[in-house]
């Protein structure tokens, strides 16, 4: 027969489980990762057409820690003569707490601890399991019920933040921006679509993982897009990147 302190280690085990399983499905989000875009090609490529781009403005949906591709942003946009903004997205609590940390003295930059656009612009389950089943891309050597995990782990985290504005269309709205100078989309794997729809007309559209779910659709998309053409394209560094430039005259009508 069980004694009482064995009896109480049962029901903290229990409890800790039931914990566990309530905590990981957002344990992802709830920790910072180590940056991908580093001094690399992309990196590179993100610095240099920050510093000589005649933007007024710069929008990075997923800073992270800031230690990234942000640092690209910042290290081009101090020496560019127009002085632009970059407004960073971040959605990760603590992700955004050290990215705070490393810009809040920057009067150049702003943080955002908002998601990109609202939950109920994801895709479905059924969409994401017909991509992975339909299309050949760098998001097959993940198998799928860890993709289909990221997915419910989005919606999970998403679903538990304050209602707010989508972090886009605040940041227009706050800061009186049509228009963005030059986007990088680089969110969510699952975000990418209805982002690149809330930015399109920027100057600049710059996509990382165009080889998964996140940016494939946007990259062909704008691959045959009039209004856009590309400018360089590297399909072999990690997931793949590529970046568009709006082409003069204006915009032409889509449907």
């Amino acid at each position: 027969m069980a004694g009482p302190l064995t009896s109480a280690r049962s029901t903290l085990t229990k409890g800790a489980q039931k914990l566990r399983r309530m905590i990981l499905p957002l344990s992802d989000y709830e920790q910072t990762i180590p940056p991908e875009i580093i001094d690399d090609e992309f990196y590179e490529v993100i610095r240099l057409l920050a510093r000589t781009a005649s933007i007024s403005t710069a929008l990075e949906i997923g800073s992270s820690t800031g230690e990234g591709s942000t640092r690209a942003f910042v290290e081009g946009l101090h020496d560019n003569s127009n002085r632009p903004t970059l407004f960073c997205l971040e959605v990760s609590r603590p992700r955004f707490k050290k990215l705070v940390a490393r810009y809040s003295q920057d009067a150049q930059v702003r943080c955002y601890n908002l998601t990109s656009v609202s939950l109920d612009r994801f895709p479905t389950e059924t969409e994401v399991i017909e991509f992975y089943s339909s299309h050949e891309s760098k998001l097959n050597r993940i198998p799928l019920p860890e993709v289909l995990r990221w997915w419910r782990q989005d919606l999970h985290y998403l679903a538990r933040l304050p209602a707010s504005q989508p972090g886009i269309q605040m940041i227009k709205q706050e800061n009186g921006v049509e228009t963005f100078g030059m986007v990088l989309i680089d969110g969510s794997e699952f975000s990418g679509r209805p982002e690149l729809a809330d930015v399109y007309g920027a100057d600049y559209i710059l996509l990382d993982d165009i080889g998964t779910f996140k940016n494939f659709g946007n990259h062909e998309r704008l691959s045959s897009d009039p209004n856009y053409a590309l400018r360089t394209r590297n399909e072999s560094l990690r997931n793949g990147y590529a970046v568009f430039e709006r082409q003069n005259p204006p915009l032409q009508t889509r449907t």
